[in-house]
């Protein structure tokens, strides 16, 4: 299991220079991106970064949410509620008015299998894949106490317990790390 924190996360700028990406984990493999799990805020209308070959999934955590549409696409983005879209087609974030809103990204490699992501608490869940767990409050997998924003890494069974729920987001295909 890995237990990551704030102080192990880096900040950059988005592709498309209108915001920063603070980027919780990577995997590569031979220099390309198979994962990312990232968060950002959302501040004002505008594009979306394009991502060729990329599986977007993004959750708002705080915030009011936005609208991101573009040609065929057309959704919501509520809180707590995961959205799945393809990196590669070209989208516009609307309807902020001029709220932030938080997100947590999932970024896969078009080539695996879509990861599913969840929010858990209380909860028991069975080995399988790359599981990444990010706290959105004071939390405990198996045991182990989490801060806000923590993420964990495993591939076995946890438990999770206490006040507040993790977003969970269960990999398959992963290279082992």
């Amino acid at each position: 299991m890995i237990h990551l924190t704030s102080a192990d996360y880096t900040r950059q700028p988005w592709k498309n220079g209108r915001g920063v990406t603070v980027e919780l984990w990577r995997c590569e493999r031979n220099g390309e991106m198979l994962a990312r799990l990232s968060r950002a805020s959302v501040v004002e209308d505008g594009p979306f970064s394009i991502f060729p070959g990329i599986e977007r999934n993004l959750t708002v955590l705080s915030g009011p949410g936005f609208r991101l549409t573009g040609e065929d696409h057309a959704f919501r983005c509520d809180p707590l509620l995961p959205v799945a879209f393809p990196g590669d087609v070209a989208l516009m974030a609307t309807e902020t008015n001029g709220r932030q809103s938080d997100d947590f990204n999932v970024m896969t490699a078009r080539s695996l299998p879509r990861p599913t992501v969840f929010l858990a608490q209380n909860d028991s869940l069975p080995s399988g894949g790359q599981l990444a767990l990010y706290a959105l409050g004071p939390c405990r997998v198996n045991g182990r106490e989490l801060a806000r924003d923590d993420l964990i890494l495993t591939k076995g069974p946890v438990t999770l317990s206490g006040d507040w729920p993790v977003l969970a987001v269960r990999f398959q295909g992963l290279p082992d790390q």
